[in-house]
């Protein structure tokens, strides 16, 4: 009869946004550990509460009801606790670490080992344990040897302040201090346990650190510390308290949200530990969702909201960490159930107390009793009251922005107008103040294209739109995918920055949920797989810049973020949100794709909170490249850049100039013809649309006019035109044979379709073909270059060094049409000579 109840919903609940365990898979080992004491409660087995996904995957139905689950309140086992010695005549402080037997009960606190496995320095994590038990047949009769494999502890987990998200707002906090997390439990395994640690909450923190006085040869004697001679002969060590493992803890976090909230861990621990086990079997219980603290928000009321406002100014205006001396004394008279902060937020004001609080019913009245009465014993099992937590004055703006109260609807992510383009006072252009009061070298400054402004002009729809579509999965806490396509030089890259730069400063300001950012560019990687180390580094807390890159291949790497992701261990108590920009996908595409499918695929896993931001230079590379399963994953969010067009060419430049003219105040020169930059624009918005181009030609003109301090004109403009057209490379497409440049055409169209730039052999020369009879020539069109004949273009393209093909003992293994080509000249600059050269038919097939 027992077997058929079936588990209650709230322990089917989604994982996102909760902290996961370190431990992966099984146990293989026995430990030694044993219960301490007998059973407290049995139940049959939950699933989803008491089994590893591994064992739920592996057991069957059948075998799953044939289990129970036994809880215990003890547990025994050996573990490794580092020791502070102060011995010799130094009296140095050394650590040794000695193997204990130590007795863990549920209510301690303890340190997790975190994932060292792959060479990330991290100090063990702070847990409290909550539950702990072991699943076993029905058979097994008492007394029987206990597997260790099979034990199983639920632990809280609290968050140092480095476990946090490196973008959110920042805030002071104590040494060794920890918060404790609103609901976020998992189970952990007995082999990861490292020792005991302690706790401390308001105003019960200690002074672990043994000061010691010297004047001159002499030492002072401290209360309750003996002397290296009192305590025996100057070898002998004393063993003291290791103060990395203390820690306090007065304030509860919501990591997913950046809010921080008064509590009082100890009238916390102290209401949860008195709960009696239940008469009847429940399915549920031993989940720990009874260590779970709920948020009290304010209910507004338009009569009382003025009165209410200035309440909440005043304590604003207090210290927030100010900790009352009394707070131990106060400890008594706090019921099982309340928050020490909630009580201290109500001395003064009881009148108020209707306005902050919700509603209650008289059953949870607050009822004062008297403490010489004794308590009668309990018959059956009292309900737990909930722990309540009010926002700091720290949070409670940051709650009002981010609409904390969970039981209203979150509206969409808000997109806030940007302001106008930049003025040359802006912080991306101070160094222009520091230049010389020459208007030609402050233009040329402006005009150059590694000169990134914080905000692109004409691009304020795609701005808004990717700002609107990364916010909402940031908001919502799901991972996905946006697709960004566009040719170059139309701004994708300097808009993805803008958009993290403004979600940087929203998260600081608490106006959005805090993230870990990282780029990576396929341009910068030495082969794809490298990205797996980048992304590594950074959801593990490794500060690259200031401790190098890790020593660690790409395949552990790899392993270790498909743990992370997959919602199984090596997590830890942070899992916070991660955005990713992958700028130039195309060069992270490879014959398996198994690159690119693993950065689409982990976002779609629960509880990832992974956003991906894939920068392409071509709009339909997923339908052309990437197979379907890949497809599947990268989602619907696309964003196409179009090329500018000639007004907006204009607009560009023109921003640039007027905040170069900005910096020199009213009155100085122009340094370029209004028609000079119309020209320009116009010939580039023909071409490509490139904005960098344009910049880079204007950029040269003005270069030209600076010697004799005179405005350059349209004369300018088209002599930098011919003097891009005679550059050496120029010379040479234009003395190539007719083959040669239709070889080069069929080359730049396979990289346009197949996104990648090194491409087969076979497929070149499939492309020739058919592009002899598109284009016309003086020769018969159905006469068609023999395949020893297109060998030898390519060995001259090769011979000029304008391609580069494949080389190798493993290449000569291969057929010649699986042989790569590469271009090693500028993709871009081919299509305009071909397309000078060659007229609208050559202009037509490079273009589609």
């Amino acid at each position: 009869m027992a077997k058929d109840i079936i588990p209650v919903t709230p322990t089917r609940r989604s994982k996102r946004f909760q902290p996961l365990a370190t431990p992966s898979g099984k146990p293989t080992t026995q430990l030694d550990c044993f219960w301490d004491g007998q059973p407290i409660y049995t139940r049959c087995v939950n699933p989803d509460l008491d089994l590893l996904q591994d064992e739920r995957d592996e057991l069957s139905q059948e075998e799953i009801n044939d289990l129970e689950t036994v809880f215990y309140d003890g547990l025994s086992m050996k573990t490794q606790k580092t020791k502070i010695y102060r011995g010799g005549k130094s009296n140095a402080k050394k650590r040794r670490a000695e193997e204990t037997r130590q007795i863990y009960r549920i209510g301690d606190t303890i340190l997790i080992e975190t994932d060292t496995l792959y060479r990330v320095r991290r100090p063990p994590s702070v847990a409290v344990i909550v539950a702990m038990w072991e699943c076993r047949s029905r058979d097994v009769f008492a007394g029987q040897q206990v597997d260790s494999r099979r034990m199983r502890l639920r632990v809280h987990w609290f968050l140092r302040p480095t476990e946090l998200a490196s973008i959110r707002a920042k805030r002071e906090h104590a040494e060794n201090e920890v918060y404790y997390s609103l609901e976020s439990n998992e189970i952990i395994l007995p082999e990861v346990v490292v020792s005991h640690c302690t706790v401390f909450g308001k105003g019960l923190r200690r002074k672990n650190k043994v000061t010691i006085a010297r004047k001159g040869k002499g030492r002072e004697k401290i209360p309750g510390h003996c002397s290296d001679d009192e305590s025996g002969s100057e070898g002998e060590d004393n063993e003291e308290e290791d103060p990395e493992e203390n820690f306090s803890c007065n304030l509860v976090v919501d990591s997913y949200r950046g809010l921080f909230y008064d509590f009082h861990w100890d009238a916390h621990r102290k209401s949860v530990s008195s709960l009696t086990v239940p008469q009847e079997e429940d399915p549920s219980w031993g989940n720990g969702i009874t260590w779970n603290v709920a948020i009290r928000e304010p209910k507004r009321s338009n009569k009382k909201k003025r009165k209410l406002d200035e309440i909440e100014s005043d304590t604003e205006s207090k210290d927030e960490h100010q900790a009352s001396e009394d707070t131990e004394d106060k400890d008594d008279e706090t019921l099982d159930g309340e928050v020490e902060g909630d009580r201290d937020s109500d001395v003064g004001e009881p009148l108020e107390e209707d306005v902050v609080m919700e509603p209650r019913t008289p059953s949870k009245k607050r009822v004062r009793r008297d403490l010489t009465t004794p308590r009668k014993a309990a018959t059956t099992p009292r309900k737990r009251t909930k722990t309540f937590a009010q926002p700091t004055p720290h949070s409670k703006a940051a709650a009002r922005r981010l609409q904390a109260s969970p039981s209203k609807k979150k509206q969409r992510f808000t997109v806030r107008p940007r302001a106008a383009f930049p003025s040359a006072m802006s912080e991306w252009n101070l160094n222009l103040l520091k230049m010389p009061k020459d208007p030609w070298l402050r233009a040329m400054h402006m005009l150059h294209v590694g000169n990134r402004p914080d905000s692109l002009p004409c691009r304020d729809a795609e701005f808004e739109n990717v700002l609107r579509c990364v916010g909402e999965l940031l908001e919502d806490g799901s991972g996905g995918c946006v697709y960004i396509s566009g040719v170059p030089g139309t701004g994708k890259t300097a808009t993805v920055h803008s958009v993290v730069t403004e979600l940087k400063r929203m998260a600081e300001n608490n106006e959005t949920n805090p993230f870990t950012f990282v780029e990576i560019n396929g341009l910068r990687l030495p082969e794809p797989s490298a990205a797996y180390n980048l992304l590594w580094e950074a959801v593990s807390g490794h500060d690259a810049a200031k401790d190098g890159h890790l020593s660690v291949s790409s395949k552990e790497s790899l392993k270790a973020l498909t743990r992370y992701f997959s919602g199984g261990a090596g997590r830890g108590p942070g899992g916070h949100a991660c955005i990713v920009l992958m700028d130039e996908l195309d060069q992270l595409v490879t014959n398996k794709q198994d690159v690119v499918y693993n950065f689409f695929n982990w976002p779609t896993l629960a509880g990832s909170k992974l956003v991906v931001i894939a920068v392409a230079n071509t709009m339909d590379l997923p339908e052309r490249v990437m197979t379907g399963r890949v497809r599947s994953r990268l989602g619907m969010i696309r964003i196409n850049f179009q090329p500018y067009t000639r007004t907006q060419l204009e607009t560009i430049v023109r921003a640039r100039l007027g905040s170069a003219q900005e910096s020199l105040g009213q009155g100085s020169k122009s340094v370029i013809e209004e028609k000079a930059i119309t020209m320009a624009s116009m010939k580039v918005s023909g071409i490509s649309g490139d904005a960098r181009r344009v910049l880079d030609i204007c950029r040269r003109t003005v270069e030209l006019a600076q010697p004799d301090n005179r405005t350059a004109t349209i004369k300018d403009v088209q002599e930098v035109f011919r003097a891009m057209q005679h550059n050496p490379i120029v010379a040479y497409l234009q003395d190539c044979s007719f083959h040669e440049r239709l070889m080069l055409a069929s080359l730049v169209k396979c990289m346009k379709r197949e996104g990648v730039d090194e491409i087969k052999w076979g497929e070149i020369c499939h492309q020739h073909l058919i592009y002899m009879s598109v284009i016309p020539t003086d020769s018969d069109p159905k006469t068609r270059p023999t395949a020893n004949e297109l060998l030898m273009v390519r060995d001259s393209l090769s011979a000029s060094r304008a391609v580069v093909v494949e080389e190798g003992a493993m290449v000569a293994r291969k057929h010649e049409d699986e042989r790569r080509i590469l271009l090693n000249i500028e993709q871009g600059e081919v299509e305009r000579v071909l397309s000078d050269v060659g007229g609208n038919a050559w202009r037509n097939i490079l273009c589609s």
